[in-house]
C-alpha cells in the first residue's frame, strides 16, 4: 500500500511550533514512526527497542543530549524512564520549540513520566490507526470497516494473511509488549477478557458480570480494563451528567476501538460474515464513534465525549462537547430513519437545551429529518465534508 498522508500531520506540525517536545502516543503499528519519518526526514531517529540505540543512550545520556540539543526522535520512549527527567533538564536549560519528539505505546510508566517530568513542556498527540477519511478515494476504504485501520493489515491482500497478522498482533501484545512494560498479567486471562468484551461491545459495561465469568474479583477486571484502555485497545465511553430532573445511567459503554480486532476476536474471518453478525449494528456504531472522536481531537481544543442515557432507556450514542457547546449524535446502520428512532435524540436535545443534532447513517444525502436534526451520511464524514461545530 502506498504511503497514506495522515490528517494528524497538520496538528503534529502545530505542536512542534508550540512546545519544546511532542509526544506521539498510540497503539503499536498505527503509524507513529512513519508519521515522524515523513514529516521530519532530517531528524535523527532512535529506536529504544534496538539494542544499539538503547546502549548508546545508556552509556552517557547526559552527554548524548548535550551534543544533540534538538531534532531527535525517541521511538518507544517508555523503554527508558530516565530519559524524561534528562530531557526536562535540557529543555529548561535551552531555548526553542520543536526540539524533541517522543513516540510510545501508552503505558502507566509513559504517562506518569510525561506528567511528572515534562508537564507544560510537551504537546500530546494521539495517533490512531488509519481513519476512514484518510482512505477516502483509495481501494482500501472498502475494507476499512471489517479489517480495521492498522496499516500492515490493509497492505495485505487476502483474508487469511490479514487474519494471521491480527492473530500475531494480539499474541505479541499480550505475551511480549505488556511484560516489557512491567505489566506481568496472565496473558490467557487477558485474552479471554478481551474476547468476552466483543459480546458487550457497544453496550453498558457490567464489571461484576465479567468478574463472575472469569472467576476473579471486580478489582482485577477493572485493572485489566485499565491496561487495555491505556494501550488504546478499548474505550470506556463515560455517561453524560447534567442538572436535569431525570435518573441517568452511571455505567460507561464499552467499545473495542479497532473494528478489525473486534471482528477477529469475535471469530469473524471474512467480510461476508459481518453481513449476518448479530452485533453488526454495534460494530458500525463503534466505527463511527472512533472516527468522530478523532475528528474532534483534530479540530477542537480539548473536546470531551460522552453518551447519554436515562434509566428509562432513552439514549444518544455520542455527545461531543466543545467548551459550552454540545453536539449529540445518533448512529444508525441503514439509509432510512424511523421517526420513532429520533425520540431519544429529541429528548436529549430538549433536556439539555440543544438546537442541533446529527443522525449518522448510510444514506446517500444530507437532509433535515426534524427541526434541528440533520441526517449526515457516513460517506460525507469519510469524504471530510462534515464539520462538527
Amino acid at each position: 500500500m502506498k504511503h497514506v498522508p495522515r490528517i494528524a500531520e497538520k496538528r503534529f506540525k502545530r505542536l512542534l511550533k508550540t512546545f519544546p517536545a511532542v509526544l506521539v502516543a498510540g497503539p503499536r503499528q498505527c503509524g507513529k514512526s512513519t508519521l515522524t519519518r515523513s514529516t521530519l526526514p532530517d531528524w535523527e531517529q532512535l529506536d529504544l527497542e534496538r539494542p544499539s540505540d538503547l546502549a548508546l543512550l545508556q552509556a552517557d545520556l547526559e552527554g548524548f543530549l548535550a551534543v544533540r540539543p534538538k531534532q531527535v526522535v525517541f521511538d518507544e520512549a517508555q523503554r527508558m524512564p530516565e530519559l524524561f527527567p534528562a530531557l526536562r533538564h535540557r529543555i529548561d536549560g535551552g531555548k526553542g520549540k520543536g526540539r524533541y519528539v517522543l513516540l510510545g505505546s501508552a503505558s502507566p510508566a509513559l504517562v506518569r513520566s510525561v506528567s511528572e517530568s515534562l508537564a507544560g513542556r510537551i504537546g500530546l498527540l494521539e495517533l490512531t490507526p488509519l481513519r476512514a477519511q484518510e482512505l477516502h478515494g483509495r481501494p482500501q476504504i472498502k475494507d476499512r470497516w471489517f479489517w480495521g485501520g492498522y496499516p500492515p493489515v490493509l497492505s495485505l491482500r487476502d483474508a487469511r494473511a490479514r487474519a494471521t497478522w491480527l492473530d500475531a498482533y494480539v499474541g505479541t501484545f499480550l505475551e511480549r509488549d505488556l511484560p516489557a512494560l512491567g505489566l506481568n498479567l496472565p496473558a490467557q486471562r487477558l485474552r479471554t477478557l478481551w474476547t468476552m468484551l466483543t459480546h458487550v461491545h457497544g453496550q453498558l459495561l457490567n464489571v461484576s458480570d465479567l468478574a463472575r465469568a472469569l472467576t476473579v474479583s471486580s478489582h482485577t477486571v477493572n485493572s485489566d480494563l485499565d491496561v487495555l484502555e491505556g494501550a488504546y485497545m478499548i474505550r470506556r465511553l463515560p455517561p453524560f451528567f447534567a442538572n436535569v430532573q431525570k435518573r441517568l445511567t452511571k455505567s460507561p459503554k464499552l467499545y473495542i476501538r479497532d473494528t478489525g480486532l473486534l471482528h477477529f476476536l469475535a471469530g469473524l474471518r471474512t467480510a461476508k460474515e459481518l453481513e449476518t453478525w448479530p452485533k453488526r449494528g454495534h460494530s458500525f456504531e463503534g466505527l463511527v464513534i472512533e472516527e468522530l472522536i478523532a475528528l474532534a481531537n483534530d479540530t477542537l481544543v480539548r473536546p470531551e465525549v460522552f453518551f447519554w442515557r436515562t434509566q428509562a432507556g432513552a439514549e444518544v450514542d455520542l455527545l461531543i462537547r466543545n467548551g459550552n457547546r454540545i453536539l449529540p449524535v445518533e448512529i444508525k446502520l441503514g439509509s432510512t430513519v424511523d421517526p420513532h428512532g429520533l425520540r431519544g435524540l429529541q429528548q436529549c436535545m430538549a433536556d439539555l437545551g440543544l438546537k442541533r443534532g446529527w443522525v449518522v447513517n448510510t444514506a446517500g444525502e444530507r437532509r433535515l429529518l426534524a427541526p434541528g436534526i440533520e441526517q449526515v451520511p457516513w460517506s460525507a464524514i469519510t469524504a471530510g465534508e462534515a464539520r462538527l461545530f
